[in-house]
């Protein structure tokens, strides 16, 4: 659904002394960017060491929490690291509940503290903060560019160029190498007029979202915000459309700074980090989308994406059309009709009830909402214990001053419980609603099993998207959704009194200072297991084959449930696609364990000795289902047959989807699938840059095929001169599809699109291997 406070200009266009022309004329190449904050930071963040249009940035800190950290420290290890060489944050607020999945979160943790310490870094303990509160509050800066391994890596309204990616690319800032990309588009967010009372940071990100994603119109881009509406808008404000602008496909974003944002930086200690960030008199822009504040009403976001799009009011006009709609989506997304029991949730006099409630986290979780939320709350109203209301504060700074102000006794008394920083109602790990139940929550996120449901096992609730103060109007009518316009009124912001103590007392500061101990492992981390190099020829099997529009990180590899295990890579590894196809991991392991036995046989020698024998039986066991082993053993035999070569090639499966990618940075999504004998993606695109990148650190070749691919689940795929294909030296090869039942084919196949970096870690097999091969030489 459109919103009328946005519109799209989808055209270069000319900012002129801070007002946007109407009648800009196409910039010429290379002139769009041009006079943009955003193109003035790159510059001063480009290692002058470059191809021609292509940035090599480097940051000025980086940051990780504790569902990634561990395998990044890992694979630097591997690497070959010493120190950290720029500020590396180290948060604990993903797996912060340690009572789940035994001891192994808490030992994260240890592992975190340890590395800190050897290694010269920052460590966040649990509870203290989320990641991008702490970031806002102690790192972010006007100028500065942060890189970090969450995808809503966002500190825009501070002035700085925050980039959410995933875990390979802090690897490389570790190891002082550079984050290479051509120059992005710059896309002008054109703000006017002033929110209305009850309009919240929420609702006019939910606008921005629902006008630019679904056409594309950002992805890639630098969000760049100004115009006069800025003036009206608060930090805090400010910060909480900023993070949301990742659900645009952004790759991300920036906003001019003034007072507000140098008042906001000296609350916090740190008035130095203030500087006038402006577009110059005359800036060129690749297009632009221009938001009304003034005529932005409560939204809602229903499932299962930020931006399947209503006004609020609209959306309680006809709420059974609208669910019946979420319905059908669901029986696609799912494979199967599913009932929701969105129906039932609408009452005998028409309103929508929820029957929970969440204010959490890097967005929720500010100040400024949750004294909104408070007012709006008021005494509350009697649910009957049927609709709960959760808030998460997202620092502990921001708690105390809670605690201060007396707001915490309010919420308490009106029957909201207050938790301390956590971001897992963000991603499915907290406050799980229940079965068939309907949550409204100011989070990041609502694709599908973000409320932690799990319909594979037969468990399925839904979650929408709202701002606090509307959330907050829920809880006051029991669970029924109202619009806050009913409640708020215009008033002056409270005053926020920023306490650095909790930080003071408990974070460790240990950058500058590397060597004051040794790593600290427990039984659930593990070791990235060696990773093969390309042969002069690939042969794939697809071993997943996804139609869906969009495939989400979520969906390749599981957030929620899988959390405990992202530092063991093998265990993580038996969740791969286990909500879109569950039986990829045994056709995955299946694949590797018959090749590793054909490969045995093909040396006599090492055939009929001991050690063969137990790497047999091994891989056998490892296959999961003998007779899906025996089968996939035969069928490899009769396709290596038919196909003659002289030379074995290298086998590996591979999947296909339309556009995977979209949604987290987590380079899980990519890493799962080598270690399960993975060597190839093939898409019609890929949702994010960040997803394509995960894929080369972790020796995936990412190839684009137009259209419907001319293969299917099951077939192979032989790829000849694999390596001359990754260089470059070819521009494209006849590839053959081998069927173990119907008619073969062949088909071009472009090589795929790299620059010089990312052929060298594809030909080695990956960022690991690629970093080891440097030190040795």
């Amino acid at each position: 659904m459109s919103c009328c406070a946005v519109e799209v200009i989808d055209r270069s266009v000319l900012l002129l002394d801070g007002r946007i022309s109407s009648a800009a004329p196409d910039a010429g190449a290379g002139e769009a960017g041009r006079g943009t904050i955003t193109r003035g930071i790159l510059a001063a963040h480009h290692s002058g060491e470059t191809e021609q249009g292509t940035l090599r940035l480097r940051f000025d800190a980086l940051a990780s929490h504790d569902i990634t950290y561990v395998g990044i420290i890992q694979t630097a290890r591997a690497c070959g690291l010493k120190a950290f060489p720029v500020p590396y944050v180290l948060t604990n607020c993903h797996n912060s509940l340690c009572a789940v999945g035994g001891t192994i979160n808490g030992d994260d943790h240890l592992f975190g503290l340890s590395a800190a310490k050897k290694y010269g870094g920052i460590y966040v303990p649990p509870h203290l903060a989320v990641i991008h509160s702490y970031m806002r509050e102690a790192w972010a800066g006007c100028g500065k560019m942060i890189l970090g391994s969450d995808s809503h890596t966002r500190y825009g309204a501070l002035g700085t160029l925050a980039v959410g990616e995933g875990g390979g690319e802090l690897v490389k800032q570790l190891l002082c190498q550079t984050y290479d990309t051509a120059w992005p588009k710059v896309i002008a967010v054109y703000l006017e007029g002033a929110p209305r009372p009850g309009v919240g940071p929420m609702d006019a990100a939910l606008a921005l979202i629902g006008a630019v994603f679904k056409n594309g119109f950002a992805k890639n881009a630098v969000l760049e915000f100004t115009g006069p509406g800025l003036a009206s808008l608060s930090a805090e404000f400010r910060n909480g459309v900023d993070v949301m602008t990742t659900e645009t496909a952004c790759w991300s974003s920036v906003w001019e700074t003034d007072e507000t944002v140098r008042g906001w930086l000296a609350l916090h200690g740190r008035e130095e980090d203030y500087r006038e960030l402006k577009p110059e008199k005359t800036a060129r822009y690749d297009g632009a989308v221009k938001i009304d504040l003034g005529k932005l009403r409560p939204m809602i976001a229903m499932p299962f994406h930020p931006a399947n799009v209503y006004e609020l009011d609209e959306f309680l006009k006809t709420p059974a059309d609208i669910f019946r709609q979420i319905e059908k989506d669901a029986a696609g997304i799912f494979g199967k009709s599913i009932d929701l029991g969105l129906m039932e949730k609408i009452d005998e006099r028409g309103r929508v009830r929820a029957d929970q409630g969440i204010i959490a986290g890097c967005a929720g979780g500010t100040f400024d909402n949750i004294m909104a939320a408070a007012d709006i709350l008021g005494e509350g109203q009697n649910s009957g214990g049927a609709f709960g209301l959760s808030v998460y504060p997202g620092s502990q700074s921001v708690y105390l001053e809670l605690a201060r102000n007396g707001t915490l006794a309010r919420l308490a008394a009106a029957g909201a419980v207050v938790k301390t920083a956590f971001c897992g109602p963000c991603f499915g790990a907290g406050d799980v609603p229940p079965h068939r139940g309907f949550s409204v929550r100011h989070t990041t996120r609502n694709f599908p099993n973000r409320e932690g449901s799990k319909p594979n096992q037969g468990q399925i609730a839904s979650a929408a998207l709202m701002d606090a103060r509307s959330v907050a109007a829920a809880a006051r009518n029991g669970g029924a959704l109202a619009s806050p316009e009913d409640y708020a009124e215009a008033a002056a912001p409270y005053p926020y009194r920023f306490d650095p103590a909790p930080y003071r007392v408990r974070v460790y500061n240990g950058f500058g200072k590397p060597g004051a101990g040794e790593l600290v492992y427990g039984p659930n981390i593990g070791d990235w297991p060696p990773m093969e190099a390309p042969g002069k020829d690939l042969l794939l099997k697809i071993a997943a084959f996804i139609t869906d529009p969009v495939t989400t990180t979520d969906e390749l590899i599981p957030s929620g449930e899988t959390s405990s295990y992202r530092s063991n890579p093998a265990a993580l590894a038996e969740f791969t696609l286990s909500r879109k196809d569950p039986a990829y991991v045994g056709r995955a392991k299946a694949l590797r364990a018959a090749a590793r036995i054909e490969s045995a046989a093909r040396n006599e020698s090492a055939a009929r000795n001991e050690s063969a024998a137990r790497n047999e039986s091994a891989a056998r066991n490892e296959a999961g289902v003998q007779n899906e082993f025996a089968a996939t053993a035969d069928e490899l035999e009769a396709v290596l047959r038919a196909l003659g070569l002289e030379e074995r090639p290298q086998i590996a499966s591979a999947i296909f989807a339309v556009k995977p990618g979209d949604g987290s940075a987590r380079e899980q999504a990519a890493s799962c699938q080598r270690i399960l004998g993975g060597g190839a993606n093939f898409a019609n695109e890929y949702a994010t840059r960040r997803y394509r990148t995960n894929l080369i650190n972790w020796g995936l070749i990412p190839f684009l095929v137009n259209g419907n691919p001319p293969f299917e689940n099951g077939d192979y795929v032989y790829i000849p001169e694999i390596r001359l294909l990754i260089r470059g030296e070819k521009s494209s090869v006849q590839a053959r599809v081998i069927r173990p039942r119907g008619k073969n084919g062949v088909f071009s196949l472009a090589a795929p699109d790299l620059d010089g970096t990312e052929r060298e870690i594809l030909l080695a097999g990956s960022l690991i291997n690629y970093n080891r091969a440097k030190a040795d030489r």
